[in-house]
């Protein structure tokens, strides 16, 4: 199949009136695994992928590390696969662009795209963020490819905002402008209870993704509010790698092996998810 038509297909999973689940993924078994148990595309996490390798998330893993880990996972599935890029790996229209045709380079179908810094304290001007999208937007049509743009609005966590109410109205204009400048979905990322999703819902004519969390409304709420897409971040890599530390613990206090040992994949587990051969 085509790069332009696995992001077409990306981009009708916005809009058939199911609520697409995408569990986010650092490495290619994961991706892997995904696609065995039917889910329809896969997502990659920045955090994820950074914090699998010892870094923090913020773009402090280099941009070729990253698109490494995004190649590998595109090469691993069948399915589209879209890649959390942050802010682009560059302030400059040029430096983004041409990091964009990087990482369509990688095969990979959609980004995720924010719109602030300094881990989302600080938000882009509208109209410089505007313009990031409209360069990214080029670099995919002269690629002939339709690229899902999942345009995040930080406002939620951003600086500067005296009430929710006054954080919703921000997200809403920065939708309105970044779905003119050429995003398809937005992502209003710390938005969780129903009844801000619902505002959301009614004012925004377009997808939107949301980050599930502890405080989110269930997946059931959210495919009745009418959310599109549901991504998870880092928190499926830090759940593991919390079972991760718990086994060191108990291992450094001379405990039991059952933590280790009960409930694991064996080696042919394992293996239905493995390519045969050398790289």
């Amino acid at each position: 199949m085509s790069q332009a038509a696995k992001a077409q297909i990306l981009l009708t999973l916005h809009n058939n009136g199911k609520l697409l689940i995408l569990p986010n993924v650092w490495n290619p078994i994961g991706a892997r695994m995904l696609e065995s148990k039917g889910f329809p595309a896969v997502a990659t996490a920045s955090a994820a992928i950074a914090e699998s390798l010892g870094y923090s998330d913020g773009e402090q893993l280099k941009l070729d590390s990253m698109l490494d880990m995004i190649a590998r996972i595109v090469r691993s599935v069948n399915v589209p696969v879209t890649a959390d890029i942050e802010a682009g790996y560059s302030d400059s229209i040029s430096g983004l662009q041409e990091n964009i045709s990087r990482l369509l380079d990688t095969g990979a179908v959609g980004i995720n795209f924010e719109d602030s810094w300094d881990d989302s304290a600080h938000l882009r001007p509208i109209p410089e963020q505007v313009e990031r999208i409209q360069a990214v937007r080029a670099v995919a049509e002269k690629r002939g490819i339709p690229l899902v743009i999942n345009a995040r609005a930080d406002s939620f966590f951003a600086e500067g905002f005296s009430s929710l109410e006054d954080r919703i109205e921000d997200v809403i204009t920065r939708a309105n402008a970044y779905l003119k400048a050429g995003a398809d979905c937005i992502y209003p990322i710390g938005a969780s209870d129903k009844e801000t999703l619902k505002v959301l819902r009614q004012r925004i004519n377009a997808p939107i993704n949301v980050l599930a969390s502890a405080k989110t409304a269930s997946l059931k709420e959210l495919q009745e509010i009418g959310i599109n897409r549901v991504s998870f971040g880092p928190y499926v890599f830090r759940s593991l790698l919390a079972k991760e530390s718990a086994m060191y613990d108990e291992f450094n206090n001379l405990g039991s092996y059952d933590i280790v040992t009960n409930g694991i994949f064996t080696g042919s587990d394992v293996q239905k998810y493995l390519i045969t051969g050398k790289e």
